[in-house]
């Protein structure tokens, strides 16, 4: 794996636009979760990428398998929130869905780039 900027990676920009999703989509909630769930749900959506690139900027492998590991829990918690927002009627699963599909898509990225990082931990 090259070890170039966490820009270049490709699950922080999926991830960068999975914030993007999420920021549109809250807009639409009421206006008295602006503190409750749309706040929870942009800062978990907004703690995937973060992670990533603090896990990236790290000095050590093992460092960033942790930030890799946070990132994972985020996207635990979003699709949390998100089946929360549905329940309550806030969003339809049909708008819903993409937002899902990205949340899986990253999730399998994460797990691929911590299954890399623990194999190189290995090989030293």
């Amino acid at each position: 794996m090259a070890r170039g900027g966490f820009e270049d990676l490709f699950v922080w920009q999926k991830s960068m636009s999975l914030v993007t999703n999420v920021y549109s989509l809250t807009r639409s909630f009421p206006s008295d979760e602006r503190f409750g769930l749309t706040s929870q749900m942009r800062r978990a959506a907004v703690s995937i990428p973060s992670n990533i690139a603090e896990g990236h900027a790290r000095h050590t492998t093992k460092e960033y398998v942790l930030f890799v590991s946070h990132a994972e829990g985020s996207t635990a918690e979003l699709q949390t929130q998100l089946r929360i927002a549905i329940d309550l009627g806030y969003c339809v699963p049909e708008v819903a869905g993409v937002v899902f599909d990205q949340i899986a898509e990253i999730r399998k990225m994460l797990n691929a780039l911590r299954r890399e990082l623990n194999a190189r931990i290995a090989r030293t």
